[in-house]
């Protein structure tokens, strides 16, 4: 896998998939902002901690959320440059439809490392990934939360989730994608914009509208009103519209950043 090189501030030309965020509008859903997720070629997936269902989360788009928070950069590779492997920390503010339902998603809080490797191939370190629930239209005291699925390529906008499902109506594990993530693969929808250069911010918005959703799994006794509830499983009308912002910083400098 190659790297093409990334467009700076003011460049016509067409940066990699990597996080930016932006306002997108499509014709064929009443929802808008999409953006580019990315991932990693070493990957772990972090623990998660759940917290009560809450109400929907709030409209406010994801240029309104700062990401400025390195705490989650990973360990480089051994034999690397720092001064060529850039931390990135992207916040997200995703508009997800799958089988009977759409909501909007509570901001999700990725962060990756990226660079070249010492045999001059492209390289990527998962950091973390950090989100909330969010209640299901229409379904009393059910919830859904994104959970990292483990695969991710932050180079060409391909990664995986899961849809961990909260409430009485779901047993304790109960999860869209729990076997088997949903696979998402995003289409950019226009070109980034570089809102600062110092510090660096950066929005983008992506979509996909191609994805299957399986049913929920592990869901207790209640599984078949919920698939029934939901509309699931679902093999097409899915769609992710993705607006994003994301900010960075090479690792020669994010030592002296985060000692202040």
């Amino acid at each position: 896998m190659t790297k093409s090189t990334a467009a700076g501030p003011g460049s016509g030309s067409t940066r990699r998939f990597s996080f930016v965020r932006g306002v997108f509008a499509r014709r064929t859903a009443a929802v808008a902002g999409a953006a580019v997720l990315a991932g990693t070629a070493a990957v772990c997936a972090p623990g998660l901690a759940y917290s009560a269902p809450r109400a929907a989360a709030s409209t406010v788009p994801a240029s309104a959320v700062p990401v400025t928070d390195f705490r989650d950069c990973p360990p480089l590779p051994d034999g690397v440059d720092p001064a060529r492997w850039r931390c990135e920390v992207h916040t997200a503010a995703p508009v997800l439809t799958i089988g009977k339902m759409t909501t909007r998603l509570a901001p999700i809080t990725m962060t990756h490392a990226e660079g070249p490797l010492p045999d001059g191939g492209a390289g990527q370190v998962w950091g973390a990934m950090h989100s909330a629930p969010t209640a299901v239209p229409g379904v009393r005291d059910l919830a859904i939360q994104p959970e990292y699925g483990g695969r991710s390529d932050f180079y060409t906008g391909t990664f995986s989730l899961r849809f961990r499902l909260l409430g009485p109506l779901a047993a304790p594990g109960c999860t869209i994608g729990a076997d088997a993530p949903v696979d998402f693969r995003l289409t950019r929808s226009g070109p980034s914009t570089w809102v600062s250069q110092d510090p660096p911010l950066i929005e983008f918005s992506a979509y996909d509208d191609t994805f299957t959703v399986p049913a929920p799994e592990h869901c207790g006794p209640r599984t078949q009103l919920l698939d029934h509830r939901l509309g699931l499983p679902a093999a097409e009308g899915n769609l992710m519209t993705y607006d994003a912002s994301y900010t960075f910083q090479t690792y020669d400098r994010l030592s002296r950043i985060q000692a202040k």
